[in-house]
């Protein structure tokens, strides 16, 4: 994200940009992780672009509004593992935008919150929905009704990130442990990958029974694969395996 005059603010053309840029992603066969990073030092996305807001009226603003929380739907819908880099303040829209990937890594100085409750508004990008999953739901009405802002350290005790980092002199430490992370995935099976992503986010919405079948039904699409007969190959013959995402 490299929206610096307005602090990768959610305008209208950024968030544009973002649906194109997401189409090409899911198009892509060759991407396994995407990484989400500012090239802002000092900011990750402040949230929503309130300048341009204030020219909306009530009608444009629910459907910019719906706009997001699409947005951010598509995100959380990408088949393969997101990353969200935290390097600095994820505010808002901001931390709504890191909350629908699937991990987050932060710096120990970066700032987090939900705060449109201290600008008359609440969360309308999926962070009522996101959070409580996320930390539970005490810690996440703490922090919505209070729009409290929240450094990585207190991030990661609470759960809220997955990994937190001192920030380096290039400002860019968050970052360079979310490619660390994406490293270590990039090796395993990619449909295997996909398919227990899927599996866990279909599940955490339903009973244990119905996800256990939904477990179910992924491990049969992944039955067939060439991947798994190369990992069984591979554990055999005694060689790191060589996947292919077919």
């Amino acid at each position: 994200m490299n929206r610096p005059h307005a602090r990768n603010s959610l305008g209208k053309v950024f968030v544009n940009e973002m649906f194109s840029a997401l189409e090409q992603l899911r198009s892509d066969e060759k991407v396994r992780v995407v990484v989400f990073k500012s090239e802002v030092k000092g900011v990750f996305c402040a949230g929503a672009d309130l300048k341009e807001r204030a020219k909306m009226d009530d009608a444009e603003v629910g459907h910019f509004v719906k706009r997001l929380r699409n947005l951010m739907d598509e995100i959380a819908a990408l088949p393969v593992p997101t990353i969200a880099a935290i390097d600095g303040y994820a505010l808002g829209g901001g931390l709504e935008l890191a909350l629908a990937c699937d991990l987050r890594v932060a710096a120990s100085s970066a700032k987090m919150g939900l705060i449109e409750t201290t600008r008359g508004l609440l969360p309308g990008a999926g962070g009522t929905q996101r959070l409580p999953r996320c930390v539970g739901i005490g810690l996440a009405k703490e922090l919505i009704f209070t729009g409290r802002q929240i450094d990585g350290q207190q991030a990661f005790s609470m759960g809220l990130v997955n990994h937190t980092v001192p920030q380096n002199n290039e400002g860019d430490a968050a970052y360079q442990r979310a490619l660390t992370l994406a490293k270590e995935i990039l090796p395993q099976a990619p449909f295997a990958v996909k398919m227990g992503k899927l599996a866990i986010n279909r599940g955490m919405e339903v009973d244990i029974a119905s996800g256990m079948a939904i477990e179910g039904m992924c491990y049969a699409q992944n039955i067939p694969t060439r991947d798994r007969q190369e990992g069984m190959a591979a554990f055999r013959e005694k060689r790191p395996p060589q996947f292919i995402g077919k």
